[in-house]
């Protein structure tokens, strides 16, 4: 049974920093694309930053680069978002993603909240 499951998010003031995690079981997890999704009230999903099954390559949404790392952990099944300078635009719930596009393969996780308030 395939389980993406984040947790991290809650409410931090504007500058403040978070880390998301997602651990992963029921998939080969170093074989899959790993990604960030953020979806805004009223708005679609939109990626926010991937990683390679090997991690050597990662992916950001212009928004957030120089302010978010995404990495992971293949021994560990674990994927990781670490987001600093958190501005209120940020504020969205957050997916992980699992991808092996080649083979029809796309999980997604139930998401966590983040908001960026003061």
């Amino acid at each position: 049974q395939v389980q993406l499951v984040e947790s991290g998010g809650g409410l931090v003031q504007p500058g403040g920093s978070l880390k998301l995690s997602c651990a992963a079981s029921g998939f080969p997890f170093s074989q899959y694309r790993m990604g960030w999704y953020r979806q805004a009230p009223g708005k679609e999903r939109d990626l926010v930053a991937s990683i390679t099954g090997s991690g050597l390559t990662t992916n950001y949404a212009d928004s957030v680069k120089g302010r978010f790392t995404i990495s992971r952990d293949n021994a560990k099944n674990m994927v990781y978002l670490q987001m600093s300078s958190l501005e209120p635009e940020d504020t969205a719930v957050y997916y992980c993603n699992a991808d092996r596009t080649l083979y029809g393969r796309n999980f997604w996780g139930q998401g966590t909240q983040v908001t960026v308030s003061l």
